[in-house]
């Protein structure tokens, strides 16, 4: 390691960050690996011994119809948990915020943080009982890579020039040094498949601890116990059944009346009173999860930024926070980075101010005709009454805002990413880089808001081989300066994770990356 890393680590060390989250060197990745590659904590497993059997039944809201097996489209809830049932990416990133090894046993960088080596473990198969090799490993990350893909992963790819086996490593050659690789390759649409998944992407064969037996996308979906599974100390349940359930009350009544044993996406209004319930308990964390409402910056009348600026001051924040999230997260300030992240620097606070929003709007030069906000439940909980708060507060500043909500069903395949305007939530990344590669490189296929600033691209680029802590820092801040300025994403709120389970489910330990424990609840917990 090279003297500007090891200052970088000492730096995040005095910060009080975690040091792994800018590990260059295959130490802490050994360490571990040495601890088996668990997936509970010691102290989890020793306060109480999992108990195997029964089959574990989920109530998950945000699938439709449209939803498909291919991990690299995962865009909604139920296909991000649907594939972590069944695939394994080579490294997790853990509850604290860890690099996990799990199909990599371990991983090493040059000095410059441009060569990464992933030593691959062996012995594993996949569910149809083939040996996974290398070469899967190597084609997985290359059809990611590929723009024709259409992967949500192809904007963190960007920057990697080479992808090749060596022996049982596989070596990325980045064309800049990153100290956050292993962090972007945690990313949960990068499940190692057969041939990488080239031939058929949607056969939902993996590594994974349950095996896909039928799917049926928008109602439900089941799995049995992979008895080949390389990591025995997941898996204690017989099998899992997904039940989509996109109706909020529909979804917490198949809680209390015991038709499922958990539940996400918890409306925040009735979770105080769902937690009073008998037989319930409601897990909840804050993190790095937001909900946003999005703007097509290449397309009219949003490819203005003055009457963008005048929806960002038309919205009022904290009462959205108050109303909707009813305490459960916080205010927004148009970026999709909070304090959760490490290097954060905050932002001058954006406020409600009408008057502003009038200035900006007359500015636009706009016609006066609806602007049109495209909304559905599916979006976020509480997302059709946050649109109408919306509407009410741009009105008082004269912006005519239309409401028009649409099924549920197609909404994440005909309206986001789709529509020039919509509500939407992202459930935030690990660290900085992934969020702003993921969704706001010009050339990622998530930039949900088509905004294209190729100094922002360079930025994004410069940050991610900066290895000045000091420096890097302030990158930052000017990526999000430039986002809260000019983009087009308007963020009110950072949201908790609210989950909701039976009292007879033991072993869950909260998890700020995504809900249900980072996705994998039905992996890691069992009937008490």
């Amino acid at each position: 390691m090279n003297d500007d890393l090891s200052r970088l680590i000492a730096d995040i060390d005095a910060m009080r960050m975690n040091r792994r989250r800018f590990m260059g060197t295959a130490a802490a990745a050994g360490a571990a690996a040495a601890m088996g590659g668990t997936m509970m904590s010691a102290t989890a497993a020793s306060a109480e011994e999992p108990k195997k059997g029964g089959i574990f039944r989920m109530g998950w809201g945000g699938g439709e119809s449209t939803d498909t097996l291919d991990p690299g489209l995962a865009d909604s809830p139920v296909p991000f948990v649907v594939n972590r049932q069944w695939g394994d990416t080579i490294v997790n990133v853990t509850a604290d915020g860890q690099i996990e090894p799990r199909l990599a046993e371990s991983m090493t960088s040059n000095a410059d943080g441009t060569e990464w080596r992933f030593m691959i473990r062996q012995g594993v198969k996949f569910h149809d009982g083939t040996d996974m090799t290398i070469d899967d490993v190597v084609a997985t990350f290359k059809r990611h890579s590929d723009e024709n893909s259409k992967s949500g992963a192809f904007g963190i790819m960007q920057g990697i020039s080479g992808i090749a086996a060596d022996g049982n490593e596989v070596v990325f050659t980045l064309s800049t040094g990153n100290a956050d690789l292993p962090y972007l390759l945690s990313d949960y649409h990068l499940v190692v498949q057969p041939k990488g998944g080239v031939d058929n992407p949607n056969a939902a064969i993996g590594t994974g601890t349950w095996k896909l037996v039928t799917a049926e996308p928008g109602v439900r979906y089941t799995f049995e116990k992979n008895p080949a599974d390389w990591d025995a100390t997941r898996g204690h349940y017989d099998g899992v059944e997904l039940i989509v359930i996109n109706d909020n009350t529909a979804r917490t009544s198949a809680l209390q009346s015991g038709q499922v044993d958990i539940i996400n996406r918890v409306d925040p209004k009735v979770a105080k009173l769902l937690a009073k319930m008998p037989g319930v308990v409601v897990e909840n964390v804050s993190g790095r999860g937001h909900y946003v409402f999005i703007m097509h910056t290449d397309t009219a009348p949003f490819d203005n930024n003055d009457l963008r600026l005048a929806l960002k001051y038309a919205i009022n924040r904290q009462e959205l926070v108050d109303k909707i999230l009813d305490g459960y997260g916080g205010v927004g300030n148009d970026t999709p980075i909070n304090a959760a992240y490490p290097l954060y620097t905050a932002v001058a606070q954006r406020e409600f101010d009408t008057a502003k929003a009038a200035e900006h709007y007359k500015k636009s030069g706009h016609d006066g005709t609806p602007i049109v906000l495209i909304v559905a439940d599916t979006a976020f909980p509480g997302a059709v009454d946050a649109a109408a708060l919306f509407q009410q507060s741009a009105a008082a500043a004269g912006i005519p805002l239309e409401i028009q909500r649409v099924p549920d069903d197609g909404y994440w395949s005909d309206v986001w990413n789709v529509k020039p305007f919509c509500a939407s939530y992202w459930g935030g990344r690990p660290v900085q880089d992934q969020m702003w590669s993921t969704a706001y490189l010009s050339t990622a296929d998530w930039n949900d808001t088509k905004y294209k600033n190729p100094e922002l691209d360079a930025m994004i680029l410069a940050a991610r081989s900066e290895t000045d802590v000091a420096k890097r820092t302030d990158l930052y801040l000017k990526i999000a300066q430039v986002v809260h300025d000019d983009g087009g994403t308007i963020c009110p709120m950072f949201n908790d994770f609210i989950d909701a389970k039976s009292d007879k489910i033991a072993g869950y330990m909260k998890d700020p990356n995504f809900e249900a424990m980072g996705g994998w609840a039905s992996a890691k917990t069992w009937f008490a």
